[in-house]
């Protein structure tokens, strides 16, 4: 016997089989195991239930102020400013734009000792961004008196 002779019991024990061509071999096609594939992600979906927080927004809570009804009288010489639905400025009843709105008050700054209040008539459907607008331009003249004026409830 030669050390190639194919009935050799050897070679068929490691699955060496010499006589065989290739291609009679069958190869098992690879599968997915399903059902370890769906363990495996409900126990993930029961991990992010449990540890999952559920939160509910709520709305900002504000408080606004009321109006008591008490008209407090000082020594303030007082500058009323207007602004109407639309956006519009009015100061002491003359209507005018932002930049007329902002010389004027920088104007009435102009002595240092004078008690200066501004007063702020926004209408309820005034932008906010209007009343904004106000509140910059007294900023940048420096008049930092400032009151609302509210309606009294009945």
């Amino acid at each position: 016997m030669s050390w190639l002779d194919t009935s050799h019991k050897s070679s068929s024990r490691f699955g060496i089989h010499l006589g065989r061509s290739p291609r009679s071999f069958s190869y098992a096609e690879p599968e997915i195991n399903l059902i370890a594939f769906i363990d495996v992600l409900l126990v993930i979906l029961i991990f992010l239930m449990i540890s999952t927080t559920f939160t509910k927004f709520q709305e900002i809570a504000i408080t606004l102020p009321t109006a008591s009804g008490v008209e407090t009288v000082d020594s303030a010489r007082e500058i009323n400013i207007a602004v109407s639905g639309d956006g519009r400025f009015a100061l002491n009843g003359k209507i005018m734009n932002r930049s007329q709105l902002g010389s004027a008050l920088k104007q009435m700054n102009t002595v240092p000792e004078q008690n200066l209040r501004i007063s702020i008539d926004a209408d309820a459907r005034a932008p906010h961004q209007a009343v904004m607008t106000v509140l910059e331009l007294a900023r940048d003249a420096g008049l930092p008196n400032i009151a609302f004026s509210s309606q009294v409830k009945k």
